[in-house]
């Protein structure tokens, strides 16, 4: 396409050339040149020669003596580039000295200053020298913004200095930010509890594909559950959840920060209900836990969904769990501490015990209280629990038998 193009402007220029010279020899026209007593009289065609060959005469001229300050340039751009490249082979081989001069040599070239200022900078922060990371980073102000705010935060950051950092990345002179410095702005945010903020700069991310699809689904779901958690009201809190994405409304981490936090806040409906919806979706262990552990009443309802739950899960120890710390709350003590047995029988570990010992302290029972929270302990530890007097082979029997787990196919269950 280039050789097409390049024929067409020789051809079109060669037609134009024509139609002046014979425009020019049907009537050469006359030139007089007076200048004092001196007069020069010649025709047109012989004057424009005479002009292009003066202007070729001095662009000759010029060129000669320009080409030693050329030839200097170009030395110059090489060398900054090699002692650019050295620098920031050293870097990488762990040669801070020798990188820092390097690539502050390399730093007089405008053309590669950026970059070598702060590959300097970094080099120097290698080893400890704070005041010449700084020196390297004050070189950028001017000239280059973008880099010095990107660099100051990246240092910021890894130095757990979330705010400035922050102060850095929102100065007006590094506006607008790259991808990268979006990048290291919802990092600043999220480390300051601002993870609502981070979490609506996710669109951006994605759009310039900062991070691989696999990282900004984690940074999605970290920074979901910690906006949920950090909700300063109920509405804030209703916001977070709806904007979330359909999956992230059943992952028990997402789930769990927003029923505990409306409890928290006192939405009762809404801490009870996300976790019965998260549940009847997707079973998941903790979250049968939680649904135990809200500090929310409706024990009626609760404990109506948790029956219904051990239906389909008889041998679940979280649920087990629940269902005692329910019965407990309504004065049920002989059926929580049946339910705690068999929540032990089936894995349960020292969340168990320790609801036992509850029961057992409020039953006034001090001994197997007190046996009951020497085994949480125990089984915290990862060691064996002590077994509790007046347990005999039949209640044990009963507790290890769990009514055979079947899916919608009919098949049976392997037990986690």
């Amino acid at each position: 396409m280039n050789l097409f193009r390049n024929l067409l402007f020789w051809i079109v220029l060669a037609l134009v050339g024509a139609l002046v010279a014979q425009l020019l020899v049907q009537d050469p026209g006359e030139i007089v040149v007076t200048y004092g007593d001196y007069r020069y009289l010649t025709n047109l065609p012989k004057a424009l020669l005479m002009l292009i060959g003066g202007l070729l005469a001095l662009w000759l001229v010029w060129k000669a003596l320009s080409l030693p300050f050329v030839a200097m340039r170009r030395h110059r751009k090489k060398q900054a580039r090699a002692r650019l490249l050295d620098g920031l082979d050293a870097l990488h081989q762990g040669h801070w000295t020798r990188a820092e001069k390097s690539l502050a040599l390399a730093a007089r070239n405008p053309e590669v200053r950026a970059l070598a200022e702060v590959g300097a900078a970094r080099a120097a922060a290698a080893r400890g020298d704070a005041a010449a990371k700084m020196q390297h980073l004050d070189a950028l102000a001017v000239d280059h913004p973008i880099a010095r705010a990107l660099t100051v935060a990246e240092f910021a950051l890894a130095e757990q200095r979330p705010a400035d950092a922050l102060a850095a990345l929102d100065a007006p002179a590094a506006q607008p930010l790259p991808p990268r410095g979006l990048a290291l702005r919802a990092q600043a945010l999220a480390a300051l509890g601002r993870a609502g903020e981070a979490y609506g700069l996710l669109g951006a991310l994605r759009q310039h594909a900062v991070h691989s699809p696999e990282q900004l689904n984690r940074l999605e779901a970290a920074w979901a559950e910690a906006a949920l958690r950090e909700a300063a009201d109920a509405n804030v809190l209703a916001d977070h959840w709806e904007a979330l994405p359909k999956p992230l409304k059943t992952e028990p981490a997402a789930v769990a920060a927003y029923a505990e936090r409306a409890a928290a806040l006192r939405w009762e409906e809404a801490a009870a209900k996300s976790v019965e919806q998260a549940l009847d979706a997707r079973w998941d262990e903790s979250l049968a836990a939680l649904y135990g552990r809200l500090p929310i009443g409706r024990l009626e309802e609760r404990r109506a969904h948790a029956d219904r739950w051990l239906a389909a899960h008889p041998g679940s120890p979280a649920l087990l769990v629940t269902l005692a710390r329910l019965a407990r709350a309504q004065g049920q003590w002989p059926q929580a501490e049946a339910y705690l047995h068999r929540a032990l029988a089936q894995g349960a570990n020292a969340e168990a015990w320790e609801e036992l010992g509850h029961g057992f302290a409020q039953a006034g029972d001090e001994n197997r209280a007190r046996l009951s929270y020497v085994n949480a302990l125990r089984a915290a530890r990862g060691e064996t629990a002590t077994e509790l007097p007046g347990r005999d082979l039949r209640q044990k029997l009963f507790d290890e038998a769990v009514v055979e787990e079947r899916d919608e196919f009919g098949m049976p269950r392997l037990r986690g």
